[in-house]
């Protein structure tokens, strides 16, 4: 079985901070940084992206001596890089098999998407409730960009920036607890839409985005839960659980050969 740490509702979660230039999953490249923070920073950040990129695909192991050898670290180093990896649930640590990226189940899939979009009803109604104008108006400019990274960017930077969307929505509800789990759950999502859904399809609809702020903005609630409920079964349906087994190297997966 699988060694998880508990999930903490207030941790950005790693879709989130990996969207900050040059940072980890979940470290913002302090200016305190020590050396061995650095690399176990860089190590987080390369097999996040891998990850997203999907060259890194489910199962494919990472061992620590391959990572020691890969970027020049201590096993101690590789050791707590793979432990935030498994932290945000990017990788599963086995008693037996050591680190592998996740694999999640269909039943885990289920489960999540589930419970992502029972939160989102529940916050969506209450994000209607407190939005003012300016926060409107930010949303918009954060579809903008949206947009002009769907056009323009890699699959992981346009993945972080749809998912945003939903954390900032989440946001806008004033309730900081199930804003911390939706953060966790969108994340959870994120990562499992980068090593499942066929490659060349959209993690996020952008016109559903800008269909459900403008739901929001008129006041029609039930209307804008609806279209987010159904953006998200999309999302779903679209995963598919089987992915063949590329003939690389890890360091060819991890882009550095």
């Amino acid at each position: 079985m699988p060694t998880r740490r508990p999930a903490n509702p207030r941790a950005k979660p790693a879709v989130l901070n990996a969207a900050k230039p040059a940072a980890a999953p979940d470290a913002a490249g302090h200016a305190d940084a020590t050396p061995d923070s650095d690399m176990e920073r860089r190590i987080c950040e390369a097999v996040y992206e891998s990850v997203m990129s999907q060259r890194l695909t489910p199962g494919t192991k990472l061992p620590e001596a391959a990572i020691c050898e890969l970027f020049g670290v201590s096993r101690s180093v590789a050791r707590k890089a793979l432990q935030r990896l498994a932290h945000e649930h990017v990788v599963d640590l086995h008693h037996n098999r050591g680190a592998v990226v996740a694999e999640p189940t269909p039943e885990d899939t289920r489960q999540i998407f589930q419970a992502r979009r029972a939160l989102e009803a529940a916050l969506l109604p209450l994000a209607v409730a407190r939005a003012t104008k300016a926060d409107y108006a930010s949303l918009r400019k954060q579809l903008r960009d949206e947009h002009a990274l769907l056009h323009r960017a890699g699959q992981p930077a346009w993945a972080r920036q749809a998912s945003a969307f939903h954390v900032r929505l989440g946001e806008l509800s004033g309730n900081a607890i199930l804003h911390g789990y939706l953060a966790e759950l969108v994340s959870r999502c994120s990562l499992i839409v980068a090593l499942y859904e066929p490659p060349g399809n959209a993690a996020c609809e952008h016109g559903e985005h800008v269909l459900i702020v403008d739901l929001m903005e008129r006041g029609d609630v039930a209307e804008a839960v609806k279209i987010n409920d159904n953006h998200l079964a999309d999302l779903e349906r679209r995963i598919s659980l089987e992915r063949p087994q590329p003939a690389q190297t890890l360091a060819q997966m991890l882009g550095l050969a």
